[in-house]
């Protein structure tokens, strides 16, 4: 038995199976609080807690999985290439609301630290929320954050960025299919991207480009903004 934790088979079925069996419990609800990924974390924290599992025995399989987000992301370029004239006609409007998103999530978390007191290294941390993990976690090692918190940061972005995107969307009044999958894909990179393909094409393929855009321009402007505030 202990031969078999030590394995990444260990990780890679335990995930499968939660995962699945969250989204089951999905279909069978249909309300976006039963999100899947939500409910297999919960499912798999208590698995390992109520089998005395250790976290680094299931972290080899996991590591698996982690290191294939980034060529899986790449896959989302199918939605963007087909909608690609679309693209084109609105790539000024694209990128300005892909900028001011990455700038009003920056002062967000940068005014709520300053009102809470909250350590540096922490808001350092939470900075890259709303990118995917490879890009948050080399950002964050740059701002000198903790790897740890940014991972649990992104995933519940995401999360509650898939759950809320819709309520969101129609509270803010927003119906222009490009505008939704902008908002979506900057806000809650590949998660709320998967709610943004449920939506339609249009929208997908718009979140799809958001999510490289967005991620590109955090790393890039987060920096700066961090010197000139320093």
């Amino acid at each position: 038995m202990g031969q078999i934790l030590n394995t990444q088979l260990f990780g890679l079925i335990t995930i499968l199976v939660f995962y699945n069996i969250g989204l089951i419990i999905q279909k069978k609800a249909k309300k976006p609080v039963f999100n899947s990924l939500l409910l297999s974390i919960i499912m798999i924290i208590l698995f390992l807690k109520i089998t005395k599992i250790p976290y680094e025995n299931f972290k080899i399989g996991a590591d698996v999985v982690n290191f294939m987000l980034g060529p899986v992301t790449v896959v989302l370029a199918v939605p963007l290439y087909r909608q690609f004239d679309l693209f084109k006609k609105h790539l000024k409007e694209i990128l300005v609301g892909i900028l001011v998103g990455v700038v009003t999530s920056f002062i967000i978390i940068f005014i709520i630290g300053k009102l809470t007191a909250t350590d540096s290294n922490i808001v350092n941390s939470i900075l890259p929320k709303s990118i995917t993990t490879p890009m948050g976690l080399s950002l964050v090692n740059a701002l000198g954050g903790v790897e740890s918190i940014t991972v649990v940061c992104i995933i519940a972005t995401g999360i509650f960025g898939n759950i809320l995107a819709e309520v969101i969307l129609k509270v803010g009044r927003i119906k222009h299919p490009v505008a939704k999958g902008i908002a979506i894909g900057t806000a809650a990179h590949a998660m709320g991207t998967s709610k943004a393909l449920e939506m339609g094409e249009v929208e997908g393929a718009m979140s799809s480009l958001s999510i490289g855009i967005a991620g590109l321009l955090t790393v890039i402007v987060v920096p700066i903004l961090m010197n000139l505030i320093a």
